[in-house]
Protein backbone atom coordinates (compact mmCIF):
# COMPACT_ATOMS: atom_id res chain seq x y z
CA UNK A 1 0.00 0.00 0.00
CA UNK A 2 2.75 2.48 0.93
CA UNK A 3 5.14 1.32 -1.78
CA UNK A 4 5.69 4.96 -2.74
CA UNK A 5 7.95 6.58 -0.19
CA UNK A 6 7.05 10.10 0.87
CA UNK A 7 9.72 12.64 -0.06
CA UNK A 8 8.98 15.32 2.52
CA UNK A 9 6.75 13.71 5.16
CA UNK A 10 8.65 11.70 7.76
CA UNK A 11 7.25 9.49 10.51
CA UNK A 12 5.40 12.51 11.85
CA UNK A 13 4.80 15.53 9.63
CA UNK A 14 7.42 17.47 7.66
CA UNK A 15 10.57 18.54 9.49
CA UNK A 16 13.86 20.16 8.63
CA UNK A 17 16.54 22.55 9.82
CA UNK A 18 15.07 26.06 9.65
CA UNK A 19 16.64 28.19 6.92
CA UNK A 20 18.58 25.22 5.49
CA UNK A 21 16.23 22.60 4.04
CA UNK A 22 13.18 24.02 5.79
CA UNK A 23 13.12 27.52 4.26
CA UNK A 24 10.35 30.13 4.26
CA UNK A 25 9.98 29.63 0.51
CA UNK A 26 9.52 25.88 1.01
CA UNK A 27 7.01 26.55 3.83
CA UNK A 28 5.08 28.94 1.59
CA UNK A 29 4.79 26.50 -1.33
CA UNK A 30 4.07 23.48 0.89
CA UNK A 31 1.32 25.48 2.64
CA UNK A 32 -0.24 26.24 -0.77
CA UNK A 33 -0.26 22.48 -1.42
CA UNK A 34 -1.82 21.73 1.99
CA UNK A 35 -4.39 24.51 1.52
CA UNK A 36 -5.28 23.09 -1.91
CA UNK A 37 -5.73 19.66 -0.32
CA UNK A 38 -8.03 21.13 2.37
CA UNK A 39 -9.94 22.89 -0.42
CA UNK A 40 -11.61 25.42 1.84
CA UNK A 41 -11.30 27.24 5.15
CA UNK A 42 -11.34 28.05 7.88
CA UNK A 43 -8.01 26.43 8.83
CA UNK A 44 -6.70 26.58 12.40
CA UNK A 45 -2.99 27.32 12.91
CA UNK A 46 -1.01 26.69 16.09
CA UNK A 47 2.68 26.61 16.92
CA UNK A 48 5.18 25.45 19.53
CA UNK A 49 7.77 27.51 21.41
CA UNK A 50 10.56 27.31 18.84
CA UNK A 51 12.15 30.63 17.93
CA UNK A 52 11.28 30.30 14.24
CA UNK A 53 7.61 29.36 14.86
CA UNK A 54 5.98 32.85 14.90
CA UNK A 55 7.66 33.80 11.59
CA UNK A 56 6.63 30.52 9.96
CA UNK A 57 3.08 31.12 11.23
CA UNK A 58 2.92 34.43 9.34
CA UNK A 59 4.10 32.80 6.13
CA UNK A 60 1.60 29.95 6.55
CA UNK A 61 -1.36 32.26 7.17
CA UNK A 62 -0.50 34.62 4.30
CA UNK A 63 0.01 31.69 1.90
CA UNK A 64 -3.43 30.33 2.81
CA UNK A 65 -4.99 33.80 2.49
CA UNK A 66 -3.40 34.20 -0.97
CA UNK A 67 -5.49 31.29 -2.32
CA UNK A 68 -8.69 32.57 -0.72
CA UNK A 69 -8.60 30.46 2.45
CA UNK A 70 -9.53 32.01 5.81
CA UNK A 71 -7.54 30.98 8.84
CA UNK A 72 -7.54 31.52 12.57
CA UNK A 73 -4.38 31.54 14.64
CA UNK A 74 -4.57 29.80 18.04
CA UNK A 75 -1.02 30.93 18.86
CA UNK A 76 1.27 28.91 21.10
CA UNK A 77 -0.52 25.66 22.00
CA UNK A 78 0.37 21.97 22.39
CA UNK A 79 -0.18 19.85 19.26
CA UNK A 80 -3.07 17.83 20.81
CA UNK A 81 -4.78 21.08 21.81
CA UNK A 82 -4.76 22.28 18.20
CA UNK A 83 -6.01 18.89 16.98
CA UNK A 84 -8.87 18.78 19.49
CA UNK A 85 -9.86 22.38 18.70
CA UNK A 86 -10.00 21.59 14.95
CA UNK A 87 -12.42 18.74 15.62
CA UNK A 88 -14.60 20.36 18.28
CA UNK A 89 -14.77 23.90 16.87
CA UNK A 90 -15.58 22.81 13.32
CA UNK A 91 -12.48 23.74 11.29
CA UNK A 92 -11.85 22.22 7.87
CA UNK A 93 -8.28 21.38 8.88
CA UNK A 94 -5.38 22.40 11.05
CA UNK A 95 -1.69 23.17 10.70
CA UNK A 96 0.63 22.73 13.64
CA UNK A 97 4.04 24.36 13.33
CA UNK A 98 6.39 22.14 15.34
CA UNK A 99 9.35 19.80 15.10
CA UNK A 100 8.11 17.92 18.18
CA UNK A 101 11.16 16.47 20.01
CA UNK A 102 13.82 17.40 17.41
CA UNK A 103 16.71 19.71 18.46
CA UNK A 104 16.12 23.54 18.53
CA UNK A 105 17.40 24.30 15.03
CA UNK A 106 14.59 22.22 13.50
CA UNK A 107 11.02 23.16 12.75
CA UNK A 108 8.20 21.53 10.86
CA UNK A 109 4.57 21.36 9.82
CA UNK A 110 2.02 18.78 10.92
CA UNK A 111 -1.29 18.93 9.05
CA UNK A 112 -4.40 17.61 10.73
CA UNK A 113 -7.67 16.69 9.01
CA UNK A 114 -11.09 18.04 9.97
CA UNK A 115 -11.67 15.05 12.27
CA UNK A 116 -8.84 16.35 14.49
CA UNK A 117 -6.47 13.51 13.58
CA UNK A 118 -3.20 13.68 11.63
CA UNK A 119 -3.77 13.11 7.91
CA UNK A 120 -3.20 9.60 6.55
CA UNK A 121 -0.09 8.36 4.70
CA UNK A 122 -2.13 8.36 1.45
CA UNK A 123 -3.12 11.99 1.97
CA UNK A 124 0.51 12.93 2.63
CA UNK A 125 1.33 11.60 -0.85
CA UNK A 126 -1.56 13.60 -2.36
CA UNK A 127 -0.17 16.79 -0.79
CA UNK A 128 3.35 16.02 -2.02
CA UNK A 129 1.99 15.47 -5.51
CA UNK A 130 0.21 18.84 -5.47
CA UNK A 131 3.46 20.43 -4.23
CA UNK A 132 5.67 18.80 -6.89
CA UNK A 133 3.21 19.57 -9.75
CA UNK A 134 2.67 23.08 -8.31
CA UNK A 135 -1.00 22.73 -9.19
CA UNK A 136 -2.41 24.62 -6.23
CA UNK A 137 -5.72 26.46 -6.02
CA UNK A 138 -5.95 29.61 -8.06
CA UNK A 139 -6.84 32.69 -6.01
CA UNK A 140 -10.59 33.05 -5.77
CA UNK A 141 -12.37 36.42 -6.16
CA UNK A 142 -11.37 37.50 -2.70
CA UNK A 143 -8.35 37.05 -0.44
CA UNK A 144 -8.70 34.98 2.70
CA UNK A 145 -8.71 36.66 6.14
CA UNK A 146 -6.64 35.80 9.21
CA UNK A 147 -8.25 36.11 12.63
CA UNK A 148 -7.36 34.79 16.06
CA UNK A 149 -8.84 31.81 17.91
CA UNK A 150 -8.88 32.48 21.65
CA UNK A 151 -10.81 29.48 22.92
CA UNK A 152 -8.53 26.57 21.89
CA UNK A 153 -6.93 25.93 25.30
CA UNK A 154 -10.16 26.30 27.26
CA UNK A 155 -12.01 23.97 24.83
CA UNK A 156 -9.19 21.43 25.09
CA UNK A 157 -9.09 21.35 28.91
CA UNK A 158 -12.89 21.13 29.21
CA UNK A 159 -12.82 18.23 26.78
CA UNK A 160 -10.20 16.36 28.80
CA UNK A 161 -11.92 16.91 32.16
CA UNK A 162 -15.21 15.55 30.78
CA UNK A 163 -13.63 12.07 30.45
CA UNK A 164 -12.49 11.58 34.05
CA UNK A 165 -14.06 11.62 37.50
CA UNK A 166 -13.04 15.20 38.27
CA UNK A 167 -14.92 15.37 41.60
CA UNK A 168 -13.14 12.29 42.90
CA UNK A 169 -9.74 13.54 41.68
CA UNK A 170 -10.30 16.96 43.31
CA UNK A 171 -11.15 15.30 46.63
CA UNK A 172 -7.71 13.62 46.69
CA UNK A 173 -5.59 16.82 46.54
CA UNK A 174 -2.84 15.04 44.64
CA UNK A 175 0.72 16.34 44.58
CA UNK A 176 1.91 16.39 40.99
CA UNK A 177 5.32 17.32 39.54
CA UNK A 178 5.21 18.63 35.96
CA UNK A 179 8.44 18.66 33.96
CA UNK A 180 7.28 20.94 31.15
CA UNK A 181 10.62 20.65 29.34
CA UNK A 182 10.45 24.34 28.31
CA UNK A 183 7.75 23.19 25.88
CA UNK A 184 4.19 23.91 24.82
CA UNK A 185 2.31 22.06 27.61
CA UNK A 186 3.39 24.98 29.83
CA UNK A 187 0.32 26.86 28.55
CA UNK A 188 -2.15 24.12 29.53
CA UNK A 189 -0.96 21.38 31.92
CA UNK A 190 -0.47 23.65 34.96
CA UNK A 191 -3.98 25.16 34.48
CA UNK A 192 -5.35 21.67 34.11
CA UNK A 193 -3.83 20.53 37.42
CA UNK A 194 -5.18 23.65 39.11
CA UNK A 195 -8.69 22.92 37.81
CA UNK A 196 -8.46 19.46 39.40
CA UNK A 197 -7.30 20.75 42.78
CA UNK A 198 -3.77 19.33 42.58
CA UNK A 199 -0.80 20.83 44.37
CA UNK A 200 1.66 21.32 41.52
CA UNK A 201 5.45 21.63 41.42
CA UNK A 202 7.03 22.77 38.15
CA UNK A 203 10.34 21.78 36.54
CA UNK A 204 11.61 23.62 33.39
CA UNK A 205 8.44 25.74 33.34
CA UNK A 206 9.44 28.58 31.00
CA UNK A 207 8.74 28.21 27.30
CA UNK A 208 12.07 28.41 25.52
CA UNK A 209 12.67 27.15 21.98
CA UNK A 210 16.31 26.35 22.75
CA UNK A 211 15.15 23.79 25.36
CA UNK A 212 17.89 24.65 27.89
CA UNK A 213 16.47 22.47 30.70
CA UNK A 214 16.83 18.90 29.49
CA UNK A 215 16.29 19.04 25.72
CA UNK A 216 12.96 18.60 23.98
CA UNK A 217 12.66 14.83 24.26
CA UNK A 218 11.99 13.28 27.68
CA UNK A 219 14.20 10.19 28.10
CA UNK A 220 14.92 8.16 31.24
CA UNK A 221 18.47 9.57 31.10
CA UNK A 222 17.50 13.27 31.28
CA UNK A 223 14.70 13.18 33.85
CA UNK A 224 16.76 13.10 37.06
CA UNK A 225 15.41 16.53 38.04
CA UNK A 226 11.83 15.23 37.76
CA UNK A 227 12.69 12.19 39.85
CA UNK A 228 14.44 14.30 42.50
CA UNK A 229 11.52 16.75 42.74
CA UNK A 230 8.99 13.92 43.14
CA UNK A 231 10.99 12.50 46.06
CA UNK A 232 11.63 15.92 47.61
CA UNK A 233 7.93 16.81 47.77
CA UNK A 234 6.71 13.27 48.37
CA UNK A 235 4.54 13.65 45.27
CA UNK A 236 1.98 11.11 44.03
CA UNK A 237 3.18 11.26 40.44
CA UNK A 238 5.54 13.11 38.11
CA UNK A 239 5.19 13.62 34.38
CA UNK A 240 7.51 14.96 31.65
CA UNK A 241 6.25 16.24 28.30
CA UNK A 242 8.04 16.56 24.98
CA UNK A 243 8.46 19.84 23.06
CA UNK A 244 4.98 19.97 21.54
CA UNK A 245 3.16 18.28 24.42
CA UNK A 246 1.77 15.15 22.80
CA UNK A 247 4.00 12.62 24.55
CA UNK A 248 4.40 11.97 28.26
CA UNK A 249 6.83 9.98 30.36
CA UNK A 250 5.83 9.26 33.97
CA UNK A 251 7.69 9.04 37.24
CA UNK A 252 6.14 6.99 40.05
CA UNK A 253 5.88 8.04 43.70
CA UNK A 254 9.26 6.43 44.49
CA UNK A 255 10.99 8.60 41.89
CA UNK A 256 11.40 5.79 39.35
CA UNK A 257 11.03 6.83 35.71
CA UNK A 258 8.64 4.51 33.84
CA UNK A 259 9.11 3.37 30.26
CA UNK A 260 6.35 4.35 27.85
CA UNK A 261 5.40 0.68 27.68
CA UNK A 262 4.93 0.41 31.46
CA UNK A 263 2.77 3.51 31.83
CA UNK A 264 0.73 2.40 28.78
CA UNK A 265 0.09 -0.99 30.39
CA UNK A 266 -1.04 0.41 33.72
CA UNK A 267 -3.34 2.97 32.04
CA UNK A 268 -4.74 0.37 29.65
CA UNK A 269 -5.50 -1.96 32.55
CA UNK A 270 -7.35 0.88 34.33
CA UNK A 271 -9.41 1.77 31.23
CA UNK A 272 -10.20 -1.83 30.17
CA UNK A 273 -11.47 -2.65 33.67
CA UNK A 274 -14.25 -0.13 33.02
CA UNK A 275 -14.57 -0.93 29.29
CA UNK A 276 -14.04 -4.65 28.60
CA UNK A 277 -14.42 -5.98 25.01
CA UNK A 278 -12.52 -3.03 23.60
CA UNK A 279 -9.88 -2.60 20.95
CA UNK A 280 -6.27 -1.48 21.53
CA UNK A 281 -3.96 -0.36 18.70
CA UNK A 282 -0.18 -0.30 19.13
CA UNK A 283 2.99 -0.52 17.00
CA UNK A 284 5.19 -3.52 16.24
CA UNK A 285 7.86 -2.24 18.67
CA UNK A 286 5.71 -2.26 21.84
CA UNK A 287 6.20 -5.02 24.42
CA UNK A 288 4.28 -8.32 24.26
CA UNK A 289 2.47 -7.85 27.58
CA UNK A 290 -0.28 -5.77 26.01
CA UNK A 291 -1.75 -8.96 24.45
CA UNK A 292 -1.63 -10.71 27.83
CA UNK A 293 -3.40 -7.79 29.48
CA UNK A 294 -6.04 -7.30 26.77
CA UNK A 295 -6.98 -10.98 26.97
CA UNK A 296 -7.86 -10.61 30.67
CA UNK A 297 -10.53 -8.08 29.66
CA UNK A 298 -11.83 -9.88 26.53
CA UNK A 299 -10.16 -7.18 24.45
CA UNK A 300 -8.19 -7.32 21.21
CA UNK A 301 -4.88 -5.80 20.07
CA UNK A 302 -4.09 -4.64 16.53
CA UNK A 303 -0.42 -4.00 15.62
CA UNK A 304 0.69 -1.36 13.10
CA UNK A 305 3.92 -0.03 11.66
CA UNK A 306 5.80 2.41 13.90
CA UNK A 307 4.51 6.00 14.02
CA UNK A 308 1.63 7.83 15.63
CA UNK A 309 -0.01 8.44 12.24
CA UNK A 310 -0.22 4.66 11.69
CA UNK A 311 -1.82 4.13 15.11
CA UNK A 312 -4.19 7.12 14.92
CA UNK A 313 -5.39 6.31 11.43
CA UNK A 314 -6.00 2.67 12.41
CA UNK A 315 -7.99 3.78 15.48
CA UNK A 316 -10.44 5.90 13.48
CA UNK A 317 -12.08 3.25 11.24
CA UNK A 318 -11.88 0.47 13.87
CA UNK A 319 -13.28 2.76 16.56
CA UNK A 320 -10.52 1.64 18.94
CA UNK A 321 -10.68 2.86 22.52
CA UNK A 322 -6.92 3.00 23.16
CA UNK A 323 -3.80 3.52 21.09
CA UNK A 324 -0.18 3.85 22.19
CA UNK A 325 3.48 3.86 21.22
CA UNK A 326 6.38 2.74 23.39
CA UNK A 327 7.81 6.31 23.39
CA UNK A 328 5.16 7.74 25.72
CA UNK A 329 2.56 8.53 23.05
CA UNK A 330 -0.85 7.53 24.44
CA UNK A 331 -4.21 7.97 22.74
CA UNK A 332 -7.65 7.83 24.30
CA UNK A 333 -10.27 7.32 21.60
CA UNK A 334 -13.17 8.86 23.52
CA UNK A 335 -11.31 12.20 23.56
CA UNK A 336 -9.40 12.16 20.26
CA UNK A 337 -7.44 9.52 18.37
CA UNK A 338 -4.11 11.32 18.78
CA UNK A 339 -1.23 11.32 21.27
CA UNK A 340 -2.09 13.71 24.06
CA UNK A 341 0.19 14.38 27.04
CA UNK A 342 -2.43 16.21 29.10
CA UNK A 343 -5.22 13.67 28.45
CA UNK A 344 -2.76 10.96 29.50
CA UNK A 345 -2.05 12.82 32.76
CA UNK A 346 -5.81 13.04 33.38
CA UNK A 347 -6.17 9.27 32.92
CA UNK A 348 -3.28 8.69 35.34
CA UNK A 349 -4.90 10.90 37.99
CA UNK A 350 -8.18 9.05 37.43
CA UNK A 351 -6.34 5.77 37.99
CA UNK A 352 -4.70 7.05 41.19
CA UNK A 353 -8.03 8.38 42.49
CA UNK A 354 -9.85 5.07 41.98
CA UNK A 355 -7.09 2.59 42.85
CA UNK A 356 -6.40 3.84 46.39
CA UNK A 357 -2.82 2.60 46.18
CA UNK A 358 0.42 4.36 45.20
CA UNK A 359 1.44 4.25 41.54
CA UNK A 360 4.56 2.15 42.27
CA UNK A 361 2.32 -0.61 43.68
CA UNK A 362 0.12 -0.63 40.58
CA UNK A 363 3.22 -0.86 38.39
CA UNK A 364 4.65 -3.74 40.46
CA UNK A 365 1.48 -5.77 40.04
CA UNK A 366 1.78 -5.72 36.23
CA UNK A 367 3.17 -8.81 34.47
CA UNK A 368 6.97 -8.27 34.45
CA UNK A 369 8.39 -6.82 31.25
CA UNK A 370 11.91 -6.04 30.12
CA UNK A 371 12.19 -3.70 27.15
CA UNK A 372 14.83 -1.27 25.95
CA UNK A 373 15.86 0.76 22.92
CA UNK A 374 18.95 2.45 21.55
CA UNK A 375 20.04 4.19 18.38
CA UNK A 376 23.02 4.03 16.01
CA UNK A 377 24.07 6.68 13.46
CA UNK A 378 23.46 5.40 9.97
CA UNK A 379 23.50 7.21 6.61
CA UNK A 380 20.15 6.58 4.83
CA UNK A 381 21.85 4.96 1.81
CA UNK A 382 23.15 2.11 4.00
CA UNK A 383 19.68 1.10 5.26
CA UNK A 384 18.59 -1.23 2.38
CA UNK A 385 21.80 -3.29 2.67
CA UNK A 386 21.47 -3.49 6.46
CA UNK A 387 17.89 -4.78 6.29
CA UNK A 388 18.59 -7.23 3.45
CA UNK A 389 21.64 -8.76 5.16
CA UNK A 390 19.65 -9.24 8.38
CA UNK A 391 16.78 -10.73 6.36
CA UNK A 392 19.20 -13.24 4.78
CA UNK A 393 20.40 -14.27 8.23
CA UNK A 394 16.86 -14.41 9.71
CA UNK A 395 14.56 -15.37 6.82
CA UNK A 396 11.43 -15.73 8.99
CA UNK A 397 11.45 -12.12 10.21
CA UNK A 398 8.72 -9.54 9.84
CA UNK A 399 9.91 -6.88 7.37
CA UNK A 400 6.76 -4.76 7.18
CA UNK A 401 8.61 -1.93 8.97
CA UNK A 402 12.40 -2.30 9.12
CA UNK A 403 12.92 -5.82 10.47
CA UNK A 404 11.56 -7.55 13.57
CA UNK A 405 13.49 -10.71 14.51
CA UNK A 406 11.46 -12.84 16.92
CA UNK A 407 13.13 -15.61 18.86
CA UNK A 408 9.75 -16.26 20.50
CA UNK A 409 6.85 -14.11 21.80
CA UNK A 410 8.80 -12.75 24.78
CA UNK A 411 12.22 -12.32 23.13
CA UNK A 412 12.67 -10.19 20.03
CA UNK A 413 14.71 -7.39 18.44
CA UNK A 414 13.46 -4.79 15.99
CA UNK A 415 15.69 -2.61 13.81
CA UNK A 416 14.23 0.25 11.79
CA UNK A 417 15.40 3.49 10.23
CA UNK A 418 14.17 6.66 11.96
CA UNK A 419 11.74 8.69 9.87
CA UNK A 420 13.04 11.94 11.34
CA UNK A 421 16.87 11.72 11.57
CA UNK A 422 19.84 9.75 10.04
CA UNK A 423 19.87 6.92 12.60
CA UNK A 424 18.56 3.39 13.00
CA UNK A 425 16.66 2.55 16.15
CA UNK A 426 17.07 -0.81 17.84
CA UNK A 427 14.27 -2.05 20.11
CA UNK A 428 14.30 -5.24 22.15
CA UNK A 429 12.26 -7.23 24.64
CA UNK A 430 13.34 -10.27 26.66
CA UNK A 431 12.04 -12.46 29.47
CA UNK A 432 14.68 -11.23 31.95
CA UNK A 433 16.92 -8.19 32.40
CA UNK A 434 20.00 -10.37 31.95
CA UNK A 435 18.74 -11.82 28.69
CA UNK A 436 17.74 -8.33 27.50
CA UNK A 437 21.24 -6.95 28.12
CA UNK A 438 22.82 -9.84 26.22
CA UNK A 439 20.36 -9.61 23.34
CA UNK A 440 20.77 -5.87 23.02
CA UNK A 441 24.56 -5.81 23.09
CA UNK A 442 24.71 -8.66 20.57
CA UNK A 443 22.48 -6.84 18.08
CA UNK A 444 23.96 -3.38 18.60
CA UNK A 445 27.32 -4.90 17.73
CA UNK A 446 25.93 -6.78 14.74
CA UNK A 447 24.14 -3.70 13.33
CA UNK A 448 27.16 -1.43 13.88
CA UNK A 449 29.48 -3.85 12.11
CA UNK A 450 27.17 -4.13 9.08
CA UNK A 451 26.87 -0.31 8.87
CA UNK A 452 30.62 0.18 9.06
CA UNK A 453 31.34 -2.26 6.21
Amino acid sequence: MHSIVAKFFGTNGIRGVFDEDFTLEFVHDMTLAIGTYFGKGPVLIGYDGRESSPIICKVVSSALNSIGIDCNVAGLVPTPCLEYAVKSLGYSGGLMITASHNPPQYNGIKPCAKDGVEISREDELIIEDIYLQKNWLKKSDSWGITRTENTAIETYLKGIISHVDSTLIESKHFKVVLDLGNGAQAVSAPNFCELLGCETFLVNPNIDGTFPGRGSEPTPQNLSELSKTVKEHNADVGIAFDGDGDRSIFCDNNGDILTGDKSALVLTQHILKKNPNSLVVTCLNSGSNIEVLAKQFESKVIRTKVGSVEVSRKMVPTNALIGFEENGGYMYGKHNQVRDGCMTLALMLDLLATSEKPLANSINSLPPSFTTKDKISCPPEKIPKLISLLKEEYPNSDTSDGIKISIDLKNWVMIRPSGTEPIVRVYAEAESQEKLDTLMSEYLEKVSSIISR
